[in-house]
């Protein structure tokens, strides 16, 4: 149920079960982690997009029933869901979110597990475990709340209101709403991907550890040192110096 292509520098990973609108199965959620992986080693960037007209309903609903009395069970699948969530979340290149349609329960751990998001007017976001009498993982409502804050966190959750990409936007769901939100996507990974890949992961490591609070690391200080210190830095400069003299 995973499509990925490779463009250049660039990879997209298509949820492509749209029978289902891309409802993710039990064994799917370790084919999508793997899916990431491989996407790691080939690419600069990675959109993660719906076929169909929906980006993902979540999880599978059909393999609920198997939970019933059956602990281990219910814990396999919490185990395997963030095996896929964390894919994304701990990926080593930048991850965009493109959602088109509707984006529902798990599909929202999804996107907010990526580093950008983008809707389109017509995509559609609810967190629904309220109405199932289930909760959420608590590694999700923390990234929930980190976006948008408690207030709307519980508005989405407890009352499982649904917003559009517009209302997405507007609360921090999404940081852009487009009606050529594929375009945005695409912009957006081509010019992450054109840039000196050390320093684009030396960034997402700085901007995932400021998430978690992290004002000062040593990592970050070598990484800083290493590239103002770089062959790759001292060619730019050359080049850059080069290009004014010949303008």
């Amino acid at each position: 149920m995973f499509d990925l292509i490779i463009d250049g520098e660039v990879a997209r990973l298509t949820l492509n079960r749209p029978e289902a609108r891309n409802a993710i199965p039990l064994d799917g959620w370790d084919a999508l982690a793997a899916c990431v992986r491989e996407a790691e080693e080939c690419a600069r960037a990675l959109i993660l997009a719906g076929a169909g007209g929906a980006f993902s309903a979540g999880a599978d609903l059909t393999a609920f029933a198997t939970f019933h009395h059956n602990s281990e069970a219910a814990a396999g699948f919490r185990h395997a869901m963030r095996r896929g969530i964390d894919a994304l979340r701990d990926c080593a290149i930048p991850t965009i979110a493109l959602v088109e349609g509707a984006c529902y329960g798990a599909g929202v751990a999804l996107a907010i597990a990526c580093d950008i998001r983008i809707a389109s007017p017509a995509a559609i976001f609810a967190i629904t475990p309220a109405k199932l009498g289930i909760s959420y993982p608590q590694e999700d409502i923390a990234r929930l709340v980190a976006l948008v804050g408690p207030a709307q966190a519980s508005r989405l959750l407890l009352a499982a209101e649904a917003v559009d990409g517009a209302e997405a936007a507007r609360i921090g769901l999404v940081e852009r709403c487009d009606a050529n939100a594929s375009t945005v996507a695409a912009s957006l990974a081509g010019a992450i991907a054109s840039h000196d890949p050390d320093s684009i992961a030396a960034l997402k490591r700085g901007i995932a550890l400021a998430a978690r609070g992290v004002a000062s690391d040593t990592g970050q200080d070598e990484s800083f040192d290493a590239l103002l210190t770089s062959d790759a830095l001292a060619e730019r400069l050359r080049a850059r110096r080069d290009a004014r003299r010949l303008a």
